[in-house]
């Protein structure tokens, strides 16, 4: 049998630009839709509304995966659901910070809804920058595959030592509001859900956008940690288009969730007393994964478990990874709720 060139293949296996302007059109419909009709004045979401739309987004995402599992194959669906679970399980970590940074300010929950949308669609366009930048990058550049992979492994375990922020303490000193402050015209009042307003005869930007900023300059150190980590779970041989798609898509699907699940659970945190252990494990995992075909190459795989073996290669399977994932957050919510952390 003729094999085909790599270009070949590559072509055949892409992603089309139908499939790119769909999803695409989907976020942008479900952000109208939001914005447009389901936002009801200044008040924050209900409980109910929040659950509700959690289970909706959840929906979303398993529909997507089967639909993904259909078309492009089932290892490309359980990629999906490795890097959504992970990426959402990062994403809830996320959601203690801004519960700090809010307190901080003083921000009513009323007003906490608008920062959320678009801080997300803030980091919809950052996530889609990073996703890209870093598959070209690794693409281009193999030896950055274990450098991303011990860059795991060092935020994995600097997470495990970090100790708990008290009452957002440091907030007000954090580098973001110090540059805001210094290049704009800051007001410490606030106008409603206004970024911006007059006052004596000028105009100056809110405590609102400064709590919007702080929100994006979070995320985006965040970002920092949880795209290599979503690339990591692809496979290096992977074509690079559908490496792409997989990671946006499924980094996407877990933002957009990211707000309702904020009004849902924001009272609930400490339910997740063992979640950030549970991340960091992860976090690790992942980085080892990531820079074991480096510690093995010339040669010295002995002590490789030949199931972990494909063609010369450490390989661990799409499966192993979702389970793994999959059975220490399971096992930290557990714990969490056995062993609940005092409000």
């Amino acid at each position: 049998m003729t094999e085909l060139p790599l270009a070949a293949v590559e072509t055949a296996l892409a992603v089309p630009g139908w499939a790119w302007a769909a999803f695409l059109g989907f976020v942008g419909l479900m952000l109208a839709l939001d914005l447009g009709v389901f936002k009801r004045g200044e008040r924050e979401p209900s409980f109910r509304e929040a659950v509700a739309w959690c289970v909706v987004w959840i929906s979303l995402a398993v529909a997507f995966s089967f639909l993904l599992s259909a078309w492009q194959g089932p290892e490309d669906g359980e990629l999906f659901a490795a890097g959504y679970v992970l990426e959402l399980a990062l994403s809830v970590d996320n959601l203690f910070l801004f519960i700090l940074i809010f307190a901080h300010f003083g921000i009513a929950d009323r007003l906490q809804h608008r920062v959320l949308f678009w801080g997300i669609i803030g980091a919809v366009a950052m996530r889609a920058v990073f996703i890209v930048g870093g598959i070209a990058a690794i693409d281009r550049f193999a030896f950055l595959l274990p450098v991303f992979g011990v860059f795991l492994v060092f935020t994995g375990i600097k997470l495990a030592l970090a100790k708990e922020e008290k009452g957002g303490k440091g907030v007000g000193e954090n580098f973001i509001v110090r540059l805001v402050r210094r290049f704009l015209p800051i007001t410490d009042r606030l106008h409603g859900e206004s970024f911006w307003a007059v006052e004596g005869g000028r105009r100056v930007f809110t405590r609102l956008f400064l709590v919007l900023l702080v929100i994006e300059g979070t995320d985006l150190l965040f970002a920092v940690d949880s795209v290599p980590a979503v690339l990591g779970i692809l496979p290096s041989d992977m074509p690079i288009e559908e490496r792409r798609f997989v990671a946006f898509t499924s980094n996407i699907f877990a933002i957009m969730g990211l707000r309702s699940m904020y009004f849902a659970i924001s009272g609930f945190m400490h339910f997740f007393r063992f979640l950030k252990p549970a991340l960091a494990f992860i976090l690790v995992f992942i980085g080892v994964k990531m820079a074991l075909p480096w510690l093995v190459s010339g040669g010295h795989a002995d002590w490789v478990p030949s199931a972990l073996l494909h063609d010369g290669k450490v390989h661990v399977p799409t499966a192993a990874s979702l389970a793994v994932i999959g059975f220490i957050l399971a096992v930290a919510v557990a714990l969490s709720v056995i062993f609940p952390k005092r409000k």
